[in-house]
């Protein structure tokens, strides 16, 4: 045997964190990942925990985000199971948007993530600082 035909070890199917190595195993968990990381998914989630809002409520909790965008968020969060839209029949008509049960689900590990980035922000800052001092040097 030549050092260039050493295997590495089979990998195991799933990872110590569950997520499948193999590219059928990946996909679902990359398109939800890819659809709930993004962060006006994370913060929609994180608002409609609070209770019930209508859209421009959400839009002006939201810093930043386009109606275009909100509309977008909320459409894939409902397509998903995530979010719920009530349409009220009144003149002009009430909209409304909350959490399923599996959407409140989700913000179980929403607000996991975003405890762990408050209590780690100052790390995450001193790091990014030093490797930017290393890129200068």
């Amino acid at each position: 045997m030549k050092p260039g035909d050493i295997e590495a070890p089979a990998r195991a199917e799933n990872s110590s964190i569950g997520i499948g190595h193999q590219n059928e195993a990946c996909r679902p968990v990359h398109e939800i990942l890819s659809l709930v990381g993004d962060k006006w998914s994370v913060l929609v989630v994180g608002l409609l925990g609070e209770g019930t809002m209508r859209f421009n409520e959400i839009r002006r909790a939201v810093d930043g985000i386009s109606q275009k965008m909100l509309t977008t968020t909320l459409r894939n969060l409902e397509r998903e199971g995530f979010v719920t839209r009530t349409i009220y029949p009144t003149i002009p008509p009430r909209v409304e948007y909350e959490l399923t049960d599996l959407g409140r689900e989700l913000l179980v590990p929403v607000k996991a993530l975003a405890e762990w980035v408050t209590a780690n922000r100052e790390r995450i800052e001193a790091a990014r600082a030093r490797f930017d001092r290393q890129q200068q040097a």
